[in-house]
Protein backbone atom coordinates (compact mmCIF):
# COMPACT_ATOMS: atom_id res chain seq x y z
CA UNK A 1 0.00 0.00 0.00
CA UNK A 2 2.55 2.25 0.95
CA UNK A 3 4.57 1.72 -2.16
CA UNK A 4 1.29 2.46 -4.06
CA UNK A 5 0.81 5.62 -2.18
CA UNK A 6 4.43 7.09 -3.16
CA UNK A 7 3.85 5.79 -7.08
CA UNK A 8 0.83 8.41 -7.44
CA UNK A 9 2.25 10.87 -5.38
CA UNK A 10 5.02 10.53 -7.17
CA UNK A 11 3.21 10.50 -10.88
CA UNK A 12 1.13 13.76 -9.53
CA UNK A 13 4.28 15.69 -9.10
CA UNK A 14 5.49 15.20 -12.26
CA UNK A 15 2.59 15.41 -14.19
CA UNK A 16 2.03 18.89 -12.17
CA UNK A 17 5.74 19.53 -13.97
CA UNK A 18 5.12 18.33 -16.80
CA UNK A 19 2.06 20.37 -17.20
CA UNK A 20 3.78 23.67 -16.48
CA UNK A 21 6.59 22.36 -18.96
CA UNK A 22 5.47 20.66 -21.35
CA UNK A 23 7.76 17.70 -20.40
CA UNK A 24 9.57 16.37 -17.63
CA UNK A 25 7.54 14.29 -15.51
CA UNK A 26 9.01 10.91 -17.38
CA UNK A 27 12.09 11.45 -16.45
CA UNK A 28 11.20 11.97 -12.69
CA UNK A 29 9.09 8.81 -12.75
CA UNK A 30 11.56 6.38 -14.61
CA UNK A 31 14.08 6.07 -12.17
CA UNK A 32 11.23 5.01 -9.29
CA UNK A 33 9.56 2.92 -11.51
CA UNK A 34 12.58 0.75 -12.51
CA UNK A 35 13.46 0.53 -8.85
CA UNK A 36 9.81 -0.90 -8.22
CA UNK A 37 8.71 -2.74 -10.88
CA UNK A 38 11.97 -3.66 -12.54
CA UNK A 39 13.31 -2.30 -16.09
CA UNK A 40 10.94 -4.62 -18.32
CA UNK A 41 7.78 -3.01 -17.23
CA UNK A 42 9.16 0.08 -16.58
CA UNK A 43 9.02 1.43 -19.84
CA UNK A 44 5.33 0.18 -20.46
CA UNK A 45 3.90 1.71 -17.45
CA UNK A 46 6.04 4.60 -17.92
CA UNK A 47 4.20 5.05 -21.77
CA UNK A 48 0.87 4.61 -20.28
CA UNK A 49 0.87 7.20 -17.59
CA UNK A 50 2.64 9.61 -20.38
CA UNK A 51 -0.03 8.51 -22.50
CA UNK A 52 -2.34 9.59 -20.19
CA UNK A 53 -1.11 12.59 -18.69
CA UNK A 54 -0.32 13.77 -22.24
CA UNK A 55 -4.47 13.13 -23.15
CA UNK A 56 -5.26 15.15 -20.32
CA UNK A 57 -2.72 18.37 -21.66
CA UNK A 58 -4.47 18.36 -25.13
CA UNK A 59 -7.71 18.41 -23.48
CA UNK A 60 -7.24 21.07 -21.21
CA UNK A 61 -5.71 23.32 -24.60
CA UNK A 62 -7.69 21.34 -27.42
CA UNK A 63 -8.99 24.34 -29.41
CA UNK A 64 -5.26 26.14 -28.69
CA UNK A 65 -3.11 23.36 -30.65
CA UNK A 66 -1.09 24.59 -33.96
CA UNK A 67 -2.09 21.72 -36.16
CA UNK A 68 0.00 22.09 -38.84
CA UNK A 69 3.13 21.93 -36.79
CA UNK A 70 1.84 18.78 -34.92
CA UNK A 71 1.55 16.95 -38.48
CA UNK A 72 5.04 17.70 -39.37
CA UNK A 73 6.52 16.52 -36.49
CA UNK A 74 4.59 13.36 -36.27
CA UNK A 75 5.43 12.89 -40.23
CA UNK A 76 8.85 12.02 -39.15
CA UNK A 77 8.07 10.56 -35.82
CA UNK A 78 5.44 7.88 -36.35
CA UNK A 79 7.58 5.75 -38.29
CA UNK A 80 11.02 5.95 -36.23
CA UNK A 81 8.75 5.36 -33.20
CA UNK A 82 7.94 2.21 -34.60
CA UNK A 83 11.43 1.13 -34.93
CA UNK A 84 12.99 2.61 -32.24
CA UNK A 85 10.25 0.00 -29.72
CA UNK A 86 10.40 -2.56 -32.42
CA UNK A 87 14.17 -1.95 -31.12
CA UNK A 88 13.90 -1.52 -27.24
CA UNK A 89 14.98 -4.99 -25.89
CA UNK A 90 18.30 -4.87 -27.56
CA UNK A 91 19.38 -1.30 -27.41
CA UNK A 92 21.86 -0.16 -25.05
CA UNK A 93 19.09 2.32 -23.52
CA UNK A 94 21.58 4.03 -21.36
CA UNK A 95 23.59 5.34 -24.18
CA UNK A 96 21.14 6.70 -26.40
CA UNK A 97 19.27 8.99 -22.85
CA UNK A 98 22.98 10.33 -22.19
CA UNK A 99 23.54 11.03 -25.28
CA UNK A 100 19.86 13.03 -25.58
CA UNK A 101 21.36 14.69 -22.53
CA UNK A 102 24.29 16.24 -24.36
CA UNK A 103 22.12 16.79 -27.36
CA UNK A 104 19.98 19.32 -25.22
CA UNK A 105 23.01 21.14 -23.38
CA UNK A 106 24.63 21.55 -26.59
CA UNK A 107 21.82 23.22 -28.18
CA UNK A 108 21.31 24.99 -24.54
CA UNK A 109 24.43 27.16 -24.45
CA UNK A 110 24.58 27.60 -28.81
CA UNK A 111 21.56 29.45 -27.98
CA UNK A 112 22.64 30.91 -24.50
CA UNK A 113 25.56 32.41 -26.21
CA UNK A 114 23.98 33.33 -29.67
CA UNK A 115 26.33 31.21 -31.99
CA UNK A 116 23.18 29.11 -33.32
CA UNK A 117 19.40 30.33 -33.08
CA UNK A 118 17.32 27.35 -33.84
CA UNK A 119 14.00 27.75 -36.06
CA UNK A 120 12.35 25.17 -36.46
CA UNK A 121 11.00 25.04 -40.07
CA UNK A 122 9.25 22.38 -41.72
CA UNK A 123 12.34 20.19 -42.17
CA UNK A 124 13.39 20.56 -38.64
CA UNK A 125 10.56 20.16 -37.47
CA UNK A 126 10.17 16.53 -39.45
CA UNK A 127 13.67 15.26 -39.22
CA UNK A 128 13.37 16.47 -35.24
CA UNK A 129 10.15 14.60 -35.21
CA UNK A 130 12.22 11.42 -36.29
CA UNK A 131 14.47 11.62 -33.80
CA UNK A 132 12.65 11.95 -31.02
CA UNK A 133 10.28 8.97 -32.30
CA UNK A 134 13.16 7.08 -32.38
CA UNK A 135 14.67 7.72 -28.96
CA UNK A 136 11.58 7.80 -27.10
CA UNK A 137 10.62 4.34 -28.86
CA UNK A 138 14.10 3.08 -27.26
CA UNK A 139 14.55 4.40 -23.94
CA UNK A 140 10.74 5.56 -23.30
CA UNK A 141 10.80 9.05 -23.45
CA UNK A 142 12.56 11.90 -25.29
CA UNK A 143 10.43 14.79 -23.88
CA UNK A 144 12.83 16.82 -23.35
CA UNK A 145 14.49 16.76 -26.86
CA UNK A 146 10.76 17.86 -28.51
CA UNK A 147 10.31 20.16 -25.81
CA UNK A 148 13.57 21.94 -27.06
CA UNK A 149 12.35 22.03 -30.88
CA UNK A 150 8.89 23.08 -29.70
CA UNK A 151 10.44 25.91 -27.57
CA UNK A 152 12.24 26.90 -30.85
CA UNK A 153 8.84 27.95 -32.12
CA UNK A 154 8.19 30.82 -29.75
CA UNK A 155 4.52 29.65 -29.12
CA UNK A 156 2.26 31.23 -26.56
CA UNK A 157 2.60 28.49 -23.22
CA UNK A 158 -0.63 27.19 -23.71
CA UNK A 159 -0.10 26.29 -27.31
CA UNK A 160 3.19 25.06 -26.87
CA UNK A 161 1.86 22.50 -24.15
CA UNK A 162 -1.47 21.57 -26.32
CA UNK A 163 0.76 20.86 -29.64
CA UNK A 164 3.64 19.22 -27.97
CA UNK A 165 1.49 17.00 -26.45
CA UNK A 166 -0.61 16.00 -28.97
CA UNK A 167 2.59 14.65 -30.39
CA UNK A 168 4.09 13.21 -27.52
CA UNK A 169 -0.09 11.79 -27.30
CA UNK A 170 0.30 9.98 -30.71
CA UNK A 171 4.38 8.67 -29.84
CA UNK A 172 2.82 7.03 -26.68
CA UNK A 173 -0.06 5.16 -28.30
CA UNK A 174 2.18 3.70 -31.11
CA UNK A 175 4.59 2.43 -28.35
CA UNK A 176 2.23 1.10 -26.33
CA UNK A 177 0.79 -0.97 -28.87
CA UNK A 178 4.22 -2.30 -30.08
CA UNK A 179 5.23 -3.04 -26.54
CA UNK A 180 2.31 -5.03 -26.24
CA UNK A 181 3.33 -7.73 -28.84
CA UNK A 182 6.27 -8.50 -26.66
CA UNK A 183 5.83 -7.67 -23.03
CA UNK A 184 2.96 -9.64 -21.37
CA UNK A 185 1.06 -7.07 -19.65
CA UNK A 186 -0.64 -8.50 -16.57
CA UNK A 187 -3.90 -7.37 -14.45
CA UNK A 188 -1.61 -6.17 -11.83
CA UNK A 189 -0.08 -3.54 -14.17
CA UNK A 190 -3.52 -2.06 -15.69
CA UNK A 191 -4.57 -1.74 -12.29
CA UNK A 192 -1.37 0.44 -11.65
CA UNK A 193 -1.24 2.44 -14.84
CA UNK A 194 -5.03 3.27 -14.11
CA UNK A 195 -3.99 4.62 -10.62
CA UNK A 196 -0.69 6.34 -11.51
CA UNK A 197 -3.16 7.64 -14.94
CA UNK A 198 -5.95 9.30 -12.08
CA UNK A 199 -2.54 10.76 -10.64
CA UNK A 200 -1.37 12.54 -14.37
CA UNK A 201 -4.66 13.95 -14.52
CA UNK A 202 -4.94 15.68 -11.23
CA UNK A 203 -0.68 17.06 -11.76
CA UNK A 204 -1.48 17.80 -15.31
CA UNK A 205 -4.72 20.04 -13.90
CA UNK A 206 -2.67 21.78 -11.51
CA UNK A 207 0.22 22.65 -13.81
CA UNK A 208 -1.99 23.81 -16.42
CA UNK A 209 -3.42 26.15 -13.51
CA UNK A 210 -0.05 27.35 -12.58
CA UNK A 211 0.91 28.38 -16.95
CA UNK A 212 -2.00 29.86 -17.53
CA UNK A 213 -0.89 32.89 -15.27
CA UNK A 214 2.44 32.79 -16.04
CA UNK A 215 4.31 35.31 -18.80
CA UNK A 216 5.65 33.96 -22.44
CA UNK A 217 9.14 35.18 -20.88
CA UNK A 218 8.94 33.53 -17.44
CA UNK A 219 8.16 30.48 -19.22
CA UNK A 220 10.24 29.85 -21.35
CA UNK A 221 13.10 30.97 -18.59
CA UNK A 222 11.98 28.14 -16.58
CA UNK A 223 11.38 25.76 -19.22
CA UNK A 224 15.07 26.20 -20.22
CA UNK A 225 16.12 25.90 -16.51
CA UNK A 226 14.04 22.24 -16.50
CA UNK A 227 15.53 21.61 -19.44
CA UNK A 228 19.43 21.88 -18.09
CA UNK A 229 18.45 20.00 -14.80
CA UNK A 230 17.06 17.23 -16.51
CA UNK A 231 19.96 17.30 -19.49
CA UNK A 232 22.35 16.89 -16.52
CA UNK A 233 20.27 14.08 -14.56
CA UNK A 234 20.36 12.22 -18.45
CA UNK A 235 23.98 12.43 -18.72
CA UNK A 236 25.42 11.68 -15.08
CA UNK A 237 22.70 8.48 -14.78
CA UNK A 238 21.66 7.51 -18.16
Amino acid sequence: MLELFVLFVAAFAAAAISGAAGFGGALLLLPLLVATIGVEHAVPLLTIAQLIGNLARVGFGFSRIHWKVVWLFLLGAVPLTILGALSFVQFPKEWVTRTIGFVILILIALNYFGLMKIKAGPALLVAGGAVVGLLSGLVGSAGPLGAAIFLSLGLPPVVYIASEATTALAIHGVKLVVYQHYIALDREFWLLAVLMGAAMILGTWLGRRVTKHMPKATFQRFVTALLLVVAGYMVVHG
